[in-house]
């Protein structure tokens, strides 16, 4: 990286140049540690798992029924004598022959001998006979013993982002522990002279601070995890020293506010004279004022704008993405886009390209719909908190009809 940003006009870098950059510039962490599955939600798989044996492990009915001695399918009528009852941890452990049956329960293991079921509701019984009442299918309703999979059957694939279906499936095959890759060390730094903290009383001028809370919270969400948290007054030795700790104890150095042309604004040349500053400006509403260099020795900096919802959508767009290859993963997962349509008429000016927060909607036909409520400015919060989408609004783009097609970014997390 150069020393000072180099100039890209006064409209800024284009997001998509503005990513390759950021993720050309980053250095995967390489440490791993084991842990349990209970902790390891989030976090990124840094081996592939493979299967040591077949899941379930053995014939299963899938219906409450009777399992039969036979492997063809029963005729209307057909009469077989009881021998016993297998329930799920209660298996019956003789072998059935032609013309055997026994009382079997879902999920519960199937004896030898046996190769159909049929489920219960097609059944009489008299004493210890049990005969064919209804026609029955020509599904035998068994589980094989290898369903789920078989040994060695890839499991989870290194580089993967662990979700609760991921966890569970290693849990149901056995598996109690994996190796995970080393989560970076986020040091966050808050400046401003009007920031108090909340539950204080604020003197004139001052404002409840924030953006500690939301980057905090929303990179949990996100499976990472900010180890040191910094509000800091915008006086230059204080920011320094600051930078230099953060440098020093973490992985990569996230800062929000100080980062434009204002008198008070210090982190960006505190930035080039610790280290570099790479770009500077976005050609991005929200998020124009954004900084990405390093400090020291090639620790990565993410000088965020101030103003919350700019903060949090450029940490979405470009810290995001490179936290997850500092974590090992080499195509780091962007948020899915589908096309909408508008629900209502939306005012605006061309000028940048714009990520407006929107609520995902249907029609009755299934269109999906995107709802913009509210003001879009980049001060407030209340524009984040209901939103599904961040609607992609070109630069040309003037005043929208309903009805106009857009693409959007999905940026509700999966549950599993």
């Amino acid at each position: 990286m150069s020393g000072n940003a180099e100039p890209y006009g006064r409209e800024g870098l284009p997001l998509e140049e503005a990513r390759r950059r950021v993720l050309a510039a980053i250095q995967p962490i390489t440490a791993t540690s084991t842990v349990p599955l209970q902790e390891a939600l989030g976090r990124m798989s840094a081996m592939a798992v493979q299967a040591t044996a077949a899941v379930p492990g053995f014939r299963a009915s899938i219906m409450d029924g009777y399992a039969l001695g036979q492997s063809h399918q029963p005729k209307l009528r057909e009469t077989w004598q009881l021998k016993g009852r297998s329930a799920a941890g209660q298996p019956f452990n003789g072998t059935l022959v032609n013309g055997d049956a026994i009382r079997i329960l879902t999920g519960a293991p199937l004896p030898d001998g046996a190769g159909w079921v049929l489920p219960q509701e097609l059944i009489t019984v008299d004493g210890t006979t049990i005969q064919l009442a209804k026609d029955a299918s020509d599904r035998p309703w068994i589980r094989p013993e290898d369903e789920e999979c078989r040994p060695g059957d890839l499991l989870l694939a290194a580089g993967r982002r662990l979700g609760s279906a991921d966890l569970a499936r290693l849990a149901g095959c056995g598996i109690a522990e994996l190796t995970v890759a080393k989560q970076p060390r986020i040091g966050l730094l808050i400046s401003g002279d009007e920031l108090v903290p909340p539950g204080t009383a604020r003197h004139p001028g001052a404002i409840w601070e924030s953006n500690g809370t939301l980057l905090e919270t929303m990179l949990q969400a996100l499976g990472q995890s900010v180890t040191q948290r910094r509000v800091v007054a915008d006086q230059p030795n204080a920011l320094r020293q600051a930078l230099l700790d953060l440098a020093n104890d973490c992985d990569v150095v996230v800062s929000t506010g100080g980062v434009s042309a204002g008198d008070t604004d210090w982190i960006r040349p505190l930035v080039a004279e610790l280290g570099a500053v790479d770009f500077w400006k976005l050609f991005l509403r929200p998020g124009r004022p954004f900084a990405f260099g390093s400090i020291g020795e090639g620790v990565p900096f993410f000088g965020l704008p101030g103003n919350p919802v700019a903060a949090a959508v450029t940490a979405l767009q470009l810290l995001w993405p490179a936290l997850q290859v500092l974590e090992g993963q080499t195509e780091p997962e962007l948020f899915p886009r589908v096309m909408v349509e508008l629900a209502d008429p939306l005012s605006r000016r061309p000028g940048r390209p714009e990520l407006a927060r929107a609520r995902l909607d249907t029609n009755a036909a299934g269109t999906l719909l995107a709802r913009v409520d509210g003001s879009q400015a980049s001060s407030r919060i209340g524009s984040l908190q209901h939103a599904d989408l961040l609607l992609e609004l070109p630069a040309e783009a003037g005043s929208l009809e309903s009805g106009t097609r857009l693409w959007a970014q999905v940026i509700r997390q999966r549950i599993f």
